[in-house]
């Protein structure tokens, strides 16, 4: 692993899941429908969550709640750009533009991702996935695809910390910034089982989804999104993370 966290290998045991062999043939053989209506349900939780951070920041997040009902299994009408292109703008300001080579709040968004991209790879090979065969994302030279299509719906708490960070006078990629952006991993979501922090809730998404492949029907626990006052303590000493 890089110190920005990111995975560059790992070390997989053949038999290290007891229904590896079946996850994994079940994973490549999953029924186009059901990748698509998984997609749907992923873009869905993810433009809720976008809404959640714009309103916690005083923004206008009412288009949000209507964009996600019109998302449609596999997303055909790319409303999760459509979404991008309103949340950006909103949460960020007019002249802010998303670049993935950036410096400034682009690189402390990219530091955040990488953290959260590595949290859920190591959620799905410990669920018996592999990370290279996605639902969606499908890059040939993308070997962590599923990771990229199982961390949106958290993708927006990121922001939501990179935008305090910002805040708070810190518009680098500081020490403390590396040390708040990595703790948000520890930051307690809503679920299913009560709150339970960020890499436990990746580690039990991915284990849903692997039965999910195996019955080829079910549901996925998608994150939730936390209550306003949350998210603008998200990142503050001894409030949002542990």
């Amino acid at each position: 692993m890089r110190r920005n966290h990111a995975p560059i290998a790992c070390v997989w045991p053949l038999e290290g899941h007891h229904a590896q062999g079946a996850r994994l043939n079940a994973q490549v053989g999953a029924a186009r429908p059901l990748s698509k209506r998984l997609w749907r349900d992923i873009v869905v939780a993810k433009i809720r969550m976008q809404g959640a951070v714009l309103a916690s920041a005083g923004g206008e997040a009412g288009a949000f709640d209507l964009l996600a009902r019109k998302v449609r299994s596999g997303d055909p009408e790319n409303v999760e750009a459509q979404a991008a292109r309103r949340y950006w703008q909103a949460l960020m300001g007019p002249e802010f533009r998303r670049d993935t080579d950036g410096d400034g709040v682009n690189a402390l968004l990219n530091y955040g991702y990488t953290v959260l991209r590595a949290t859920v790879a190591r959620a799905i090979c410990a669920a018996g996935l592999h990370p290279t065969i996605g639902l969606h994302h499908s890059n040939r030279g993308n070997a962590f695809a599923l990771a990229d299509d199982l961390m949106e719906p958290y993708r927006p708490l990121v922001d939501r910390l990179v935008f305090n960070l910002g805040r708070d006078g810190i518009a680098t990629v500081t020490p403390e910034a590396k040390r708040g952006l990595a703790a948000l991993t520890g930051f307690d979501l809503a679920s299913a089982q009560g709150m339970t922090p960020l890499h436990l809730h990746a580690t039990r998404l991915a284990q849903q989804l692997g039965a999910v492949f195996q019955a080829g029907k079910g549901e996925l626990d998608l994150p939730r999104a936390p209550e306003p006052l949350v998210l603008a303590g998200l990142g503050r000493e001894g409030e949002a993370l542990s």
